[in-house]
């Protein structure tokens, strides 16, 4: 659900993980919200996602057209649904139990909340911190270090935590990108389960670009920005006899344009990697579907575990939270996975993928997050469609290479994590700097 996966899909996830934990029903709840969540939850809708998460919705399953008669139900009568496990009601005063506190942060990340709740005959509540580490992930308590084990004994069979290991593991074993993750995903699902899931994916992806080139009107949040991608897309589909590289750029952009209207207005999209960056892989994948002869499912299926490699690493090695990178580490990483994507589908090969994804993220590299308002609107909509009309210039320079290249991924990787550390927080989605204080909200 849009707009934010660290904003609203990330803070829905933890309300409800909160409330299903509790071992029965409370008398009451509160949630207190912190760093960029406090700073830009209105304009991400986080209020909107902690009401719903408490009340036992998810993301991936709530109706949106449904969203605003539950939130005004739960309003109006001043009490939630205690989670999904529990069939009871718990008052919920908003004013006093979700609570924005501007310009607190909790230690371990900048996207944190704390929920409380009380239980009869008990005088203290249980506590429960989590945090928001980007494209809806949520962890309990601390966010571990890269180096902390996870705890689990799955096996993978090919695998790498590096874009050298990444390559090593394909030469030593004569194996593309696309399938070296695949055969990673089998030590969790079968094959046939992971291509469901991708297929599910692509289709959601499609669904997102359809909606949105079928809305139009203004989007909600106050700055009365008007969607275009429908009347754009009528008066391209008048000059498709006149398809030139222009036109087709257009068509790209268009698509990219689409979806992120749909997440703004808070529609379903695929977070990939995040919310703020949905559009890019989408529109580049439709590019491929649209304008490569020979597109198949198969060839979207291999775009997109190659995408997906190349976002492991970025998350593995540094964040694709805009609270930590700025908008780097959003609409850079997936213009970086998008360009890969489509080096694969281009027949490229395992050093022209790395390379097409390491020129994604060089020239994105200090990109920042100073959405306007704290809304996922501007400049936000319009960088998902120079992100993916960079990721398809990546990758039409990557292929024009043999693979070698001065700048390997695993430097930029670094480069983009040492850039997000010395970015002052203002620039990152804290709506404190940049555009969000220098136009005029109207």
């Amino acid at each position: 659900m849009g707009p934010s996966s660290s904003h609203t899909v990330g803070p829905m996830r933890a309300a409800l993980m909160f409330m299903d934990s509790l071992s029965g029903s409370p008398i009451r709840v509160q949630c207190e919200l912190f760093g960029s969540l406090a700073l830009t939850g209105r304009g991400h809708a986080t209020d909107s996602a902690i009401l719903l998460g408490l009340s036992g919705y998810r993301p991936e399953s709530v109706d949106p057209d449904q969203i605003p008669a539950i939130l005004c139900a739960i309003r109006d009568d001043g009490r939630i649904r205690a989670g999904s496990a529990h069939d009871a009601f718990v008052p919920f005063e908003e004013a006093r139990d979700l609570l924005f506190r501007m310009g607190d942060f909790l230690e371990a990340h900048s996207n944190g909340m704390r929920f409380s709740a009380w239980f009869d005959g008990q005088a203290e509540p249980i506590v429960q911190d989590y945090y928001s580490i980007g494209g809806g992930a949520v962890l309990p308590g601390s966010v571990p270090d890269a180096d902390t084990p996870l705890g689990h004994n799955v096996v993978q069979p090919h695998p790498f935590s590096s874009g050298e290991e990444m390559l090593a593991q394909g030469e030593a074993n004569g194996l593309s990108i696309a399938t070296l993750v695949l055969r990673n995903e089998g030590a969790w699902r079968t094959q046939g389960e992971t291509e469901t899931f991708l297929d599910n994916v692509i289709d959601a992806m499609s669904a997102s670009i359809d909606r949105g080139l079928e809305q139009e009107g203004l989007l909600p949040g106050g700055l009365k920005v008007r969607r275009r991608a429908r009347a754009i897309h009528q008066r391209l589909r008048l000059q498709k006899d006149a398809l030139g590289p222009a036109q087709i750029f257009e068509w790209v952009s268009l698509f990219a344009l689409a979806v992120n209207e749909e997440n703004a207005a808070g529609g379903r999209v695929v977070t990939a990697p995040t919310n703020g960056a949905a559009g890019v892989i989408p529109a580049v994948l439709h590019y491929y579907r649209c304008f490569v002869p020979g597109a198949d499912r198969d060839g979207e299926r291999r775009f997109l575990l190659t995408a997906a490699a190349i976002g492991f690493l970025y998350k593995k090695r540094a964040s694709i939270s805009a609270a930590e990178m700025g908008c780097q580490g959003e609409v850079g990483v997936a213009c970086s996975m998008a360009a890969a994507g489509l080096a694969t589908v281009l027949g490229g090969t395992n050093g022209q993928i790395e390379n097409a994804a390491e020129i994604g993220m060089e020239h994105n590299l200090g990109l920042t997050c100073d959405p306007i308002g704290g809304l996922v609107q501007i400049p936000c909509i319009e960088r998902n469609t120079m992100g993916a009309v960079k990721a398809i210039n990546a990758a039409m320079l990557a292929l024009h290479g043999d693979g070698t290249h001065k700048v390997s991924l695993d430097a930029v990787i670094e480069t983009m994590r040492q850039t997000g550390l010395d970015m002052r927080s203002k620039y990152k989605e804290t709506s404190l700097g940049g555009l969000a204080v220098n136009v005029v909200e109207c």
